[in-house]
């Protein structure tokens, strides 16, 4: 027998295919809608829906937009690309208010244990982009992993010969955390990248 009526596992099997919702999160949200008035889920719906039927990906760069180009293709300043895996990076990138070019979204990185190759994200964008001209540097701004740092040296690679300057961003270690406990990779990076002050 089921614990939970139809509707109810049904909602709660619908939140735990989120990432990161495990069952119990899962429960607490369908708690959480039944507990609403018709209007608040009628406007949590609602919200849905139309998200899912304004949002689509930019022309130009692959961010979210609800226009054909985003505005940050519109307005900034195209001799900078950023590279990013998702959406979600460039998010991150503009809470720091630093970077004033514009971006790149791969949506996904360089993974033949999960059958993703050079050809399943967005590198041939890329390289008509920089193509156009006016591109002076390219930010590879891909995670400090495996697949991020190998993605980012194949499309340096590709893009040495066309005379772009390509940066990586930096790697070290965290402000506020100890040696101790910092990992080996981690620390030889930063030891590699050091600097003058």
């Amino acid at each position: 027998m089921d614990v939970f009526i139809e509707p109810i596992g049904k909602l709660i099997n619908e939140f735990s295919k989120l990432p990161g919702v495990g069952k119990k999160t899962a429960q607490r949200y369908a708690y959480k809608i039944i507990g609403m008035t018709d209007a608040e889920a009628r406007s949590f719906a609602e919200s849905i829906i139309d998200c899912k039927r304004k949002v689509k990906y930019c022309k130009v760069c692959g961010n979210f937009t609800e226009g054909d180009v985003c505005e940050i293709c519109k307005r900034r300043d195209k001799a900078e690309i950023c590279v990013v895996k998702d959406p979600k990076d460039v998010i991150a990138m503009e809470k720091l208010h630093e970077f004033k070019g514009v971006y790149h979204v791969l949506h996904g990185v360089i993974s033949p244990m999960d059958g993703v190759g050079p050809n399943d994200i967005r590198i041939k964008e890329l390289l008509a982009r920089i193509n156009e001209g006016g591109v002076s540097e390219v930010i590879m701004a891909t995670n400090p992993d495996v697949e991020g740092e190998a993605t980012a040296m194949y499309i340096a690679r590709l893009l040495k010969p066309l005379g772009v300057n390509v940066t990586r961003l930096a790697h070290g270690i965290p402000i506020g955390s100890e040696l101790e406990y910092t990992d080996e990779v981690t620390l030889s990076r930063a030891f590699l990248e050091r600097k003058s002050i």
